[in-house]
């Protein structure tokens, strides 16, 4: 179930789903990493989540902080912690922009 603020941006603007959901061809750092060559954004973002809560690569102290390992560094610009807040961003510049 989507929250209510989620499906107002969805009905509002569709072209916002379809941008997370699509599939792309991926980049070869992020097609190491996923082990797929076309996965949509919002694949990707959730394949990255499971990957850091599999190694444990929350800081203890601070949930909002991840620690990167090598291999999530290669995806997230060599940044050794990143915020949660940041994540979807790092991930979105892996994916190219739709001509308009």
């Amino acid at each position: 179930m989507l929250p209510q603020r989620m499906k107002k941006v969805i009905t509002d603007n569709p072209k916002k789903l379809a941008n997370l959901i699509d599939l792309v061809n991926l980049p070869s750092t992020l097609r190491d990493f996923v082990g797929q060559s076309q996965i949509s954004r919002l694949g990707c973002f959730m394949h990255v989540w499971s990957y850091i809560k599999t190694n444990n690569l929350q800081d203890t102290n601070n949930k909002n902080v991840v620690n990167c390992d090598k291999k999530l560094k290669s995806i997230l610009l060599g940044k050794p912690r990143v915020e949660l807040a940041e994540l979807p961003a790092l991930i979105k510049l892996h994916f190219p922009k739709e001509p308009k």
